[in-house]
Formats: structure tokens, sequence, C-alpha cells
């Protein structure tokens, strides 16, 4: 019997700073997000960041909050449920922190009798704290709890041409009739240890401008490589001229040296510059949330037009689009007549 699992980022339970504070200790003391030694982690995070941050990141989820609860949850649910009603087999939901949890989806499966279980994370960019996380952390579920389970993952689609339609088509749909002068491609940051840290040949990411465009074995495993890819691809497939597009990296955290440019200063810097009409499509997220909805839909929209700027168009990430729903469940039946070995 086989089955799939989607797991997406996650949520707090509510916008009660409680459970945003309970939330964000999960997500932050995740290795491979704060990747520091143990000491070092738990007194940035229990020490300062848990004493200072809940409550304004629950005032910021209290802007995006909807009636059914978290955007995030709400839209990866009814992604699950059409591609549950088009595949013939099982498709539970799982995110990475929070609710419902890894361990709960494998456990709905394996009351559905899965052996199989074709795990989807839903980042279309390989990186340490998204992927990785997340496949590392079902294993170690498997080995303790569901050792008669067999595992198969779906690789970063990226550059899958089929993802490369279903987004471009779609940012050709929400932009249909509106008018724009540049076209933002804003992907979440990462510090730039986690490219290098991620880089299996030891050797090749230099974060130089450079390495990202030489063809390597680094890049299967090269966030900052794919976001670039995943631009550059749309833009091709879209017919965009250089100058018409561009990318950025939003969301940083600390004062490490982070991807850059900053998704903030380059919107400010459109604007300052004369840029009166901007669009912004967030490719590395499948599912809106926090870092759409509330830091480029409403923070950085006002800092735009606070600078100059008229016109904000922000691109809704693919959701539970009938195309991209069409697109998963299409790969989910191909996996399961011809499974892949891992």
């Amino acid at each position: 019997m086989k089955g799939v699992l989607l797991v997406n980022l996650g949520s707090p339970d509510s916008t009660d700073p409680k459970d945003v504070k309970r939330y964000l200790e999960e997500f932050l003391m995740d290795e491979r997000v704060i990747d520091l030694p143990l000491w070092l982690r738990t007194f940035i995070v229990k020490g300062i960041i848990l004493n200072t941050r809940p409550k304004k990141s629950a005032a910021a989820y209290e802007k995006i909050w909807w009636e059914e609860g978290s955007p995030l949850i709400v839209l990866s649910e009814k992604l699950q449920h059409k591609v549950d009603g088009l595949t013939g087999v099982p498709v539970a939901l799982a995110m990475r922190y929070g609710n419902p949890s890894i361990k709960s989806g494998l456990e709905a499966l394996k009351k559905e009798g899965v052996k199989e279980v074709l795990l989807i994370p839903l980042y279309p960019q390989f990186a340490m704290a998204t992927t990785e996380t997340i496949l590392v952390l079902a294993e170690e579920l498997r080995q303790k709890y569901f050792p008669e389970m067999q595992f198969t993952n779906v690789p970063a689609f990226y550059n899958h041409p089929d993802y490369i339609r279903v987004l471009s088509e779609s940012i050709q749909e929400h932009l249909q009739n509106k008018e724009w002068e540049h076209l933002l491609f804003s992907y979440h940051g990462v510090p730039e240890r986690h490219i290098k840290k991620s880089d299996i040949t030891k050797s090749h990411c230099k974060i130089d401008g450079q390495c990202c465009k030489t063809p390597s074995p680094a890049h299967q495993f090269c966030y900052r490589h794919q976001c670039y890819e995943t631009t550059k691809q749309v833009a091709a497939y879209l017919g965009l001229k250089e100058g018409m597009y561009s990318t950025s990296f939003q969301s940083r955290l600390g004062i490490d040296p982070w991807l850059q440019p900053f998704t903030d200063k380059t919107i400010n810097k459109y604007a300052e510059e004369g840029t009166k009409k901007l669009a912004v499509v967030t490719p590395a997220f499948v599912s809106d949330c926090l870092e759409t909805l509330e830091e480029i839909g409403m923070e950085a929209q006002h800092e735009f037009k606070e600078n100059g700027g008229e016109e904000f168009h922000l691109v809704p990430c693919l959701n539970d689009d009938e195309a991209w729903v069409k697109v998963l469940s299409r790969w989910i039946d191909e996996w399961a007549l011809n499974p892949v070995e891992k």
C-alpha cells in the first residue's frame, strides 16, 4: 500500500503569544535553522529571542490570520484535500513545526495500511532549513516508530518543467490587466554559511556571482543556485527581457552574512530610483504565509509607497491552484505506478 505525505513549514496554533512562543522555540531550536553549537543556540533562542520576539510576531500573525485559522495551514489543507481527491493513493498533510506533526501524518497513513510513503517537502528549492530538516526528522521518526515503512523523497523541483510552467502561468494570470514596470522574485533568505555547508564538493560554492552559473554537482543542494535558476527559467518562459526582473532574499535574522541582495532594501531602492509600479512574486513558498502576506504584502508594500512607489502587486503563491494540484497529482500517480528508487 502506497501513500503520500505533503510537508509544509508550519504555523503557531493561534495568535496568542504563548502559542507563538512555543512555535518559535521548536522552529529556532532546530539545528538546521540556527546551526550553532547547542549552548550558543540555546542562549540566543531561549535567552534572547523568546524573551523579545513572541509578542511582535503574534501581532504580525494577527494581521494575516483568517477566521478558519492560519493561512498557511488552511491553504495547505485545501491543497491536500484537492490532491487526495485526484490521486489513487491516500494523501496526508504534516508540518515540520507545530501541528499537524510529521509523526501524526505518518500515523494517519499507517492506519490506512500504507507501507511505502512518498515524502513531498513543499519547497521548490533545497535548503538545510527546509527540505533537509524535513527529511532528517522523517527518517528519525521512521526508525523509531514506523520501521515497517519505506520512504521515497521528491527532490527539489525548482527547475522541473511542470513547476516552471504552472508558476509562470500563475504569474501571467495574476498580472494580467495590471500595469507593472519591474517583477521582483523574492526568495526566503538563508545564512551564507548554509550554502557552503550544503556544498557536497566542499570547494565549489564561493557566493561570488559566478559559482552559481558554473555547472557543478554542488547545484543539486545549492539553494542560491536553485533560486536564480527558477528566476531564469520563469523569465524565459514569460519572455522577460533583462532589466524587467531581478532576484532578492527576504527574512534575515541575526548579524551573520545572509544571501543578498535583501528584498526590503531592493524594493526601497527601486522606489527611490523612480520605479512607480512594482510586482513581486515569492517562489520559495508554495503556500501564502506570514512571510508573503505580512512581510511583503503589507510591510514591503507600505515601504515602497512611502519611498515614492505608486502601485504594488503581490502575486499569490500557487496555494491550491488547479494547475498546481494537477501537477502534484500527476507526480504522485507516476510514482505510485512506477516507483523510483531512493
